[in-house]
Parts: C-alpha cells; sequence; structure tokens
C-alpha cells in the first residue's frame, strides 16, 4: 500500500464538535479540516462530526432550531456524517438542572470500531479522555493527529503522533477581517504563527507560519524549497505588552500579525498574543 500520496492513504476525521465550539473554535471551517486532513492526496474514508441538539430548547426557540437544522446541512454538504446526540436533563441535590449529553462516548467506539479501514486519523478535540482510545489506535498501527484550539489536554498533545493547533492551519479559523485583506501568506494578509527563534541581547526573532495546507508539514527550515512553511522578522518593541518574552522562542506562544514587507524582507506588524498553551 502507497503511503505517501493519493489513494493508497485511507484518513478518518472525527470532531467533537461541543468541545471544539466551547473551547476557541466557533466559526471553525469543517471544509478546510477536512482538506487538512488530506493534505496529501489521501481519501476520506470517514467523515464523522458528533454534535450534540437541545431538543426541548428546540420545540420552542425557533432560532436555535433553525440555526442548527442549517449547520448540520453545511456539515452534510461538506461530505461528513453528522451524528446528533441528544442533551440529556438531569436534577441534583440541590435541585439544579443540568444538562449532558454523551458525543464522546459514541466517537470513542466508532473511531476504534472503524480503525481497521484506516491508515491515518485526525481527531478535532481537545478532552484528555481520549489519551487512551489514542494509545488504542496506535497499537492497531494508525497515525493519530490531533487537532484543537483552547483548553487541550497536555497528555492529549503529547499521546498523539502529532498535535496541531488549529489557529494555525490557514484559514481554518479565519482572522478577523479576514474579506477586506490579501490572501492567508500574502503580503498585507493576516496570518498567526509562532516565534522559533529570538536574540534576547538584540531585542529580535522570527515568527514561523504556515503559508498554505500542503504535504512536508515536517519540513520546518522554511529556506528549503518544499518546506511549506515561510518567517516573518520580528522586532521586540513589536509584541504585544502582555507577551512573556522571557520564553521566547517558544511553540506555545500562538501570535496572529499582519505581513509587511521591508528592508529585512516579509516583517510581522500589528501583532496580537491570541493564546498561550
Amino acid at each position: 500500500m502507497e503511503k505517501n500520496g493519493n489513494r493508497g492513504l485511507s484518513v478518518g476525521v472525527y470532531v467533537d464538535a461541543a468541545n471544539i465550539l466551547r473551547n476557541g473554535g466557533y466559526g471553525m471551517r469543517y471544509e478546510i479540516l477536512r482538506e487538512f486532513a488530506c493534505r496529501d492526496g489521501a481519501e476520506p474514508a470517514r467523515l464523522n462530526a458528533y454534535v450534540v441538539y437541545d431538543e426541548d430548547r428546540g420545540q420552542h426557540d425557533n432560532d436555535y432550531r433553525n440555526r442548527s437544522q442549517e449547520f448540520h446541512s453545511v456539515l452534510r454538504e461538506f461530505g461528513y456524517k453528522v451524528i446528533e446526540k441528544p442533551v440529556r436533563w438531569f436534577t441534583d441535590d440541590t435541585g439544579n438542572r443540568y444538562g449532558k449529553a454523551y458525543a464522546d462516548l459514541d466517537m470513542a467506539v466508532d473511531v476504534l470500531l472503524q480503525s481497521t479501514n484506516l491508515n491515518r486519523i485526525l481527531m478535532a478535540t481537545g478532552d484528555g479522555d481520549f489519551v487512551q482510545v489514542v494509545r488504542a489506535l496506535q497499537s492497531r498501527g494508525c497515525r493519530v493527529e490531533v487537532v484543537a484550539f483552547k483548553n487541550v489536554s497536555r497528555d492529549l498533545r503529547n499521546e498523539a503522533d502529532v498535535f496541531f493547533s488549529g489557529y494555525l492551519i490557514p484559514n481554518l479559523l479565519p482572522p478577523a477581517g479576514e474579506q477586506a485583506r490579501p490572501p492567508w501568506g500574502e503580503i498585507g494578509g493576516r496570518v498567526r504563527g509562532t516565534c522559533y527563534s529570538f536574540n534576547a541581547e538584540k531585542h529580535f526573532g522570527f515568527i514561523r507560519f504556515l503559508r498554505r495546507i500542503s504535504p512536508g508539514l515536517w519540513i520546518t527550515d522554511a529556506r528549503k524549497e518544499d518546506s511549506p512553511f515561510a518567517t516573518a522578522f520580528v522586532r521586540e518593541t513589536n509584541l504585544p505588552d502582555e507577551t512573556p518574552v522571557e520564553m521566547l522562542p517558544s511553540r506555545d506562544l500562538i501570535f496572529e500579525f499582519d505581513l509587511s514587507g521591508g528592508e529585512k524582507g516579509v516583517q510581522a506588524t500589528n501583532i496580537s498574543l491570541i493564546h498561550r498553551y
């Protein structure tokens, strides 16, 4: 079986939609997630999105019901199977009512049962409850990638073969004002990246960002012709005040910035620190 490209590689994508939604991924583009998962010409054998729906609310909140139905329809148009889990309501010992949905259990069972036909699995979740699932999948010979935004379990990040911050995948979560700017990766556009090199004595460094969704994500040296990455020069004075400069360089600090031309080549300007892992 050909592992390096096209139809020899089967990919499964499993999205814990509720976890992504409440942890920084509101507005995530599911078509971009599919493109990223299949970035080396792989075939998407499974695309599962596990969504939560409150049937009680849907009976009297027309806007909620319509928005939910529209969201599920869009997912199906992108080729995802929508697995809808109803919210179940309970009352605790003090009389407070609370709701629960058990989408993570269904997702764990499905990915384990379906993994026999998959070479690579992308799980979009930050839930640490999936650590044992990842281990089981790896024991079956599957490569497991995890994509998430905020509140990502450290154990899950460490257990996955590769963790990708959703903030760093081009256009997965569009930057603010995207429509009025050049595309991601072009001068004038806005991108996200991490500072991989910093000279504390000279007060400057370089931020690496992914220019495009492409194979070869392990080729992080932007000087190589086949690398999908690029770098931008940054002065310490251009970093936002809340930046813990003593931590630089760091993969755990996610910056969003404009790409500007200058004497030193591409420069990062109008920088925001949007997340810290």
